[in-house]
């Protein structure tokens, strides 16, 4: 059911004069002061307000949803204003710069982007920015932002050391917020130690990406079981025997079907390997960019199969670690949907967050939590405007946003 309540009304309701309490209904009340809120300066703007805290319906919820997000990519913009005019996002002493192009047309909040990550690594500075230069001109989708970084280091895990995942956590964040991006439609491709880097942050970081590819790189000691939900793609020279690269392309290719064959709604990938072809492809990976293009991310899948890697995340689709978890490479958490009914299997850490919206069950209905067979949690859940500012505020990203949270025993 659409909401009655438009952005527009709300954001002319929060200019005009309080009314006097009496006369306003309690949904007008509650998200006239909720658009208040979002207007007060960061000084005296309290993360602990009581609007915060009131139930909302589902309509409402939707309007505070939007009311929120632009609150969020407002202060997002003048976050990374500076960053992204200047190409460049430093977090502590490393600083991500990129250069990119732009291709088609899409209108703002619709555009995709295309994260390509270069080749080269270990090695001198200049061989790396050679690969850099390389790497811009190397592709062309139909449309979209693409994207090319430089690797902060010039260390053999280019694109898997554990600055990358937050570096580009807020790259995708500002180019969402000033851009116009679409989150739902970033891709994610490298070359060489590039594609080593795909192996590594594609699962872990799935929850961000509508697809990625892989071209001629290593997957070291990444596993692909955190890519249910990930498109995936595989290519490689078939001569392309160096750490026997073309080998185990066509290894996890198998895996990758199989995991299908007994998920069918999951392991979505492609694999091309090309015959008598070594480690430059001579751009037959281009046809990569049309097959992803044709997927989006869906950011409420029923199933989420989370495996921690030796860089660990607290955030993966709907599935939140409380403060002071300390997950471990390896660690596997197996969740599933099924009607109002939700089952969590695996290293499940006392007081997992389970962030919810309607998109994923019917927060009017009770749900049920499992837990390694046992009953965790029974009853209904308020949406909150809390639960989607906290989502707002680890990512700009409204599509993935929590209407409300449950915290388990």
């Amino acid at each position: 059911m659409k909401s009655r309540f438009t952005l527009a009304a709300l954001l002319t309701l929060s200019a005009m004069p309080t009314l006097a309490a009496p006369r306003r209904s309690p949904p007008v009340r509650t998200l006239n002061d909720l658009a208040n809120w979002t207007m007060q300066p960061d000084a005296v703007r309290r993360s602990d307000a009581a609007v915060l805290r009131r139930p909302l319906s589902k309509a409402e919820a939707d309007v505070a949803l939007e009311l929120l997000a632009v609150a969020r990519m407002r202060r997002v913009t003048g976050d990374y204003r500076a960053a992204m005019a200047a190409k460049a996002i430093t977090l502590g002493d490393e600083t991500l710069r990129w250069e990119s192009r732009q291709f088609g047309s899409a209108p703002h909040g619709k555009r995709s982007l295309w994260i390509s990550m270069h080749g080269g690594g270990n090695a001198a500075p200049a061989v790396n920015d050679q690969q850099w230069r390389n790497q811009i001109r190397l592709y062309e989708p139909a449309e979209g932002i693409y994207l090319a970084p430089r690797a902060p280091t010039d260390t053999w895990n280019l694109w898997h050391e554990a600055h990358i995942d937050p570096l580009f956590q807020r790259l995708i964040d500002a180019q969402v917020a000033i851009n116009g991006v679409d989150p739902d439609r970033v891709y994610l491709l490298g070359y060489s130690a590039g594609g080593d880097g795909v192996w590594q942050l594609a699962p872990r970081m799935a929850d961000r990406f509508a697809a990625a590819s892989m071209m001629a790189g290593h997957p070291n000691e990444a596993g692909v079981a955190g890519l249910r939900n990930l498109p995936f793609g595989i290519f490689m020279g078939g001569a392309d025997a160096a750490y026997d690269r073309n080998r185990i392309a066509a290894e996890k290719s198998v895996e990758l079907a199989k995991l299908h064959a007994a998920d069918p709604g999951g392991y979505v990938s492609m694999t091309r390997i090309y015959p008598g072809l070594p480690h430059w492809m001579n751009r037959k990976d281009a046809e990569a960019l049309p097959w992803m293009a044709q997927f989006v991310r869906n950011p409420w899948p029923k199933r989420v199969v989370w495996v921690q890697d030796d860089v660990t995340h607290k955030r993966f689709y709907w599935l939140h670690l409380p403060d002071g978890a300390a997950p471990k490479a390896g660690d596997r958490i197996d969740a599933r949907v099924e009607g109002q009914a939700i089952t969590i299997d695996g290293a499940v850490p006392a007081g997992l967050v389970l962030r919810l919206s309607d998109r994923l069950v019917d927060l009017d209905r009770p749900v049920r939590v499992s837990v390694n067979g046992r009953v965790a949690f029974q009853g209904k859940l308020p949406r909150t405007a809390a639960a989607i500012v906290r989502s707002l505020e680890e990512r700009a990203d409204p599509g993935a946003a929590a209407t409300a949270m449950l915290r388990l025993p």
